[in-house]
């Protein structure tokens, strides 16, 4: 580890992207594994400068004494931050000339969102958005069948996500919906972006969510059903209710040719059902073997090229600010006990 001093040269020594790493918590502790596992170079800081120079001890990293020595030694600014910290960072980050990459989801609101993209805008750097489920080569591959027409067209999308209750205690920011947004912004807000992402833009959703109808039971377990504007139907559940230390996914594509699945309980690889007609429910591997790759690195690396090579990642800020109107409408409604919200041009329009 090393500590930048006031001395420290705003270039620092080496070559490639310079990134800054802008708190030093579970997400943090994430990118900064992925960074280093690509070779390149991090500053931390953190709030706590003790939690940003143990991380930093951890992983060969060094500490920022500030934010502003932080933009002054990088070329781009990784934002870990709790949730309703985003947009601040990264307005100070643009405002300094610093590429930005925001760990999902943008924003806690739709203002801080598109303070964000506008910011980013006028000082001519991207902004690009950890929605990393994008980058999970399972998902991928499955969009990449659809695309490609092995399916059909989507009509049914049912999109699995659940969890035992996070282990953060009772009073952190986590659970404090004004500021993380509840489980629809943090856990289920990857599969809305999928369901995008697959069967393109929603005109409307409806959710149901416990925390806000049973208050009292100490968890969270919400529903929300999305109408595409192709006419595909997206079922989309998120949970904090089972028991510890439960983790899994499942999605489940149908087209009008075949469907897509895979659930991290049965099998690792997806596998696919073409009914075509040289076969009625036959069952193929989607790859050759597992299916794996750490989908973080695979996330940061993609958007170290689209700043060293001005190319075009596979998520930026317009798409995640799209995801991130999905989402709170789906937050609205189940505030409202499930009362259906219109997104009458489409999210995306």
């Amino acid at each position: 580890m090393t500590i930048m001093g006031p001395g420290a040269p705003d270039r620092p020594s080496g070559s490639g992207l310079r990134v800054g790493l802008v708190g030093a918590g579970f997400i943090g502790e994430t990118h900064l594994a992925a960074w280093r596992s690509e070779g390149i170079d991090v500053i931390v800081f953190d709030v706590d400068p003790a939690r940003s120079s143990s991380l930093a001890e951890t992983f060969g990293a060094t500490v920022a004494p500030t934010i502003q020595a932080l933009f002054a030694a990088t070329d781009a600014v990784d934002i870990c931050t709790p949730t309703h910290l985003h947009a601040s960072v990264a307005i100070a980050a643009a405002h300094a000339g610093r590429h930005v990459i925001c760990e999902k989801p943008l924003a806690r609101t739709l203002a801080d969102g598109e303070a964000m993209l506008a910011a980013a805008r006028h000082a001519g750097v991207r902004l690009l958005v950890g929605q990393v489920v994008r980058f999970y080569p399972e998902y991928a591959a499955a969009r990449q069948a659809v695309i490609a027409g092995a399916i059909g067209d989507p009509a049914v999308l049912r999109l699995t996500r659940a969890s035992s209750r996070p282990r953060q205690p009772a009073d952190h920011w986590f659970f404090d919906h004004a500021r993380s947004g509840g489980i629809v912004l943090d856990l289920m807000i990857h599969d809305l972006d999928f369901a995008r992402w697959v069967a393109g833009e929603v005109v409307s959703v409806t959710c149901r969510s416990a925390a806000f109808e049973r208050p009292d039971a100490g968890v969270d377990h919400a529903v929300a059903i999305l109408r595409h504007a192709s006419g595909a139907i997206s079922h989309v559940s998120a949970s904090w209710a089972y028991a510890p230390p439960t983790f899994r996914t499942a999605f489940e594509i149908a087209g009008s040719r075949g469907l897509i699945e895979q659930d991290s309980d049965r099998t690792a690889p997806i596998e696919r059902s073409l009914q075509d007609s040289g076969a009625s429910g036959r069952a193929t591997s989607l790859a050759e073997g597992a299916i794996s790759g750490d989908p973080f690195r695979l996330e940061l690396a993609e958007f170290a090229r689209a700043i060293e090579a001005n190319a075009e990642p596979r998520t930026d800020g317009g798409d995640a600010l799209e995801t991130l109107r999905l989402a709170l409408a789906a937050d609205q409604s189940a505030q409202s006990f499930g009362q259906t919200i219109r997104l009458e041009a489409g999210v995306g329009s």
